[in-house]
């Protein structure tokens, strides 16, 4: 082991002892299971921002994103890209708020038990299926999280696959048992921070390099490398790298890309942020932190990929089997020019792993949730003690960590892919049900069972039967199973009974509160 890999090390070592860390600080103040899911509702409008984007984001940001727009240009980077900061602000403009006041309102402190609680269900089927759907779209997420850990130090160390991401793996699992949502929100803050260090750091690189190699400064340097390549830097053309061409990108291809944004509608992970801050009047800060953020570090991914492809072709970087390593190659090129150097390698890799962690810790917390408050109290009226419940809410957190990892045991899954399937589940999931509890009253509990259940039902179906077909069906499958929630919420709703009076009191009590 070199000298430059053992100081990239000890600094991705002191990032993780630090999380852990955090967790241990964060214990003290779990009181019982709503501190340990929803934190008390005590965040302020800054945590809000950067935590709810971190756990967002995920290592999709630096290694996903990157990824694509390296392996085909700008077009698909760029769709989504756009589809996500439109969806982005629209949820802060007109989810944030309400769902914290309404969340409130209901006493809920989970997503499935404020359906069951918004619709009247006395049963709470509602938030027994809403449980079950997020822990099946949650742990593969999550394991695309852990795959990434695992990549990340396989490719830098040598270190096995395995083992690296059964490290990765129990660190962030130890602090979301100690320290549950406050360790996760306050350790997202921090990631987020990194995550923002990380892009700057391989942006500056990617560019004095490019310039190195092409003899053209800058920016101008990357545009140049790319500018004969087939399709890439268009956004109604794709390069096909098996091809060498460039292939068209349809305008329903591109719609469906740009309805990316509709799965923020629908993100539990997302949405216990905006129910989790103090008040409800700091959402607008919020909003403008994390709508600039989220802006900002997208177009920095997309260039980065951009770059990538650059420094591969002018042989800075030797060609790769896996474009989602892209960032992970260029630190590890920075770390080779001495140990100050090789200290900012550690830290952009940090950032791969601050992205990872971000969102994986978030998405540990609500399936456990899933588990323990929906399912175990709200279904099965099973009693416990607080105490027995936060034991219950951390050993539901090792199985499900047990299980993402038995999933993520494959090298070679695709980040991007894995990230795009699970978005789409929720979105199509809860993303109608979230809308219609939020905004209209004639909305009832079967309209919202229907549209959860046709929802995530339509994004397997389009997934695996109708997207293969090829042609105008080869389009994400969240456009379509978004729409087919839509619908079943809607006809169900009209055709089965009215809500009763006191789930319409309840819900212009709600609106109301919204106005003041």
């Amino acid at each position: 082991m070199t000298t430059s890999t053992i100081v990239i090390l000890v600094a991705i070592a002191l990032y993780m002892c630090g999380m852990v860390g955090i967790g241990i600080w964060k214990s003290k103040t779990n009181k019982n299971t709503d501190d340990f899911y929803l934190g008390g509702r005590r965040l302020g409008p800054i945590v809000t921002a950067m935590s709810a984007e971190a756990s967002d984001m995920s290592s999709w940001l630096l290694m996903g994103l990157p990824g694509v727009a390296m392996l085909t240009g700008l077009a698909e980077a760029s769709w989504t890209a756009i589809g996500l900061a439109i969806g982005t602000y629209i949820n802060w403009l007109i989810v944030a708020k309400r769902i914290r006041i309404y969340t409130g309102k209901f006493n809920a402190i989970t997503i499935p038990e404020f359906f069951s609680k918004r619709f009247g269900d006395n049963k709470n089927i509602l938030s027994l299926f809403a449980a079950l759907f997020i822990i099946v779209f949650f742990i593969p997420y999550t394991a695309s999280g852990f795959s990434a850990c695992g990549k990340l130090f396989s490719s830098v160390l040598g270190v096995d696959y395995m083992t690296a991401m059964l490290i990765c793996a129990a660190v962030i699992a130890i602090y979301c048992i100690l320290g549950g949502f406050l360790a996760a929100s306050t350790t997202d803050l921090i990631q987020s921070i990194v995550m923002t260090i990380a892009l700057v750091f391989v942006i500056g690189y990617a560019e004095i390099a490019c310039t190195a190699s092409s003899g053209m400064f800058g920016f101008e340097g990357v545009l140049d490398s790319v500018k004969d390549v087939p399709g890439f830097m268009s956004l109604t053309k794709i390069f096909n790298p098996e091809t060498g061409a460039a292939d068209n990108y349809s305008a329903l291809t591109i719609a469906s890309l740009l309805a990316w944004g509709l799965g923020y509608f629908g993100m539990p992970h997302v949405l216990l942020r905006f129910m989790a801050i103090e008040d409800p009047k700091k959402l607008k800060t919020s909003r403008r932190i994390a709508s600039v953020w989220v802006v900002i570090s997208m177009t920095v991914a997309i260039f980065i990929g951009v770059a990538g492809y650059a420094l591969v072709k002018h042989g800075a970087i030797p060609a790769l089997a896996d474009t989602e390593t892209i960032i992970i190659e260029i630190a590890k090129l920075i770390g080779e020019y001495g140990y100050i150097l090789a200290l900012v390698g550690g830290v952009i890799l940090a950032g791969i792993l601050a992205a990872t962690m971000s969102t994986a810790d978030s998405q540990l917390i609500a399936a456990s949730s899933g588990v323990t408050q929906d399912i175990c109290k709200n279904f099965f009226k099973i009693n416990l003690s607080n105490k027995a419940l936060m034991w219950v809410a951390r050993i539901s957190v090792i199985a499900i960590s047990v299980i993402a990892v038995f999933l993520a045991r494959d090298p070679d899954s695709s980040v991007f892919r894995i990230v795009s399937f699970a978005w789409a589940g929720f979105g199509a999931a809860f993303g109608p049900v979230v809308l219609a509890a939020l905004f209209w009253k004639r909305a009832n509990n079967w309209g919202a069972l229907a549209g959860m259940i046709s929802g995530a039902a339509m994004v397997f179906i389009w997934k695996y039967l109708i997207a293969p077909i090829g042609g105008v069906f080869a389009i994400y499958e969240l456009l379509p199973a978004f729409i087919v929630g839509c619908i079943f919420l809607v006809v169900v709703s009209l055709i089965t009974g009215k809500p009763s009076d006191d789930v319409v009191n309840g819900y212009e009590e709600a609106k109301a509160a919204c106005k003041e």
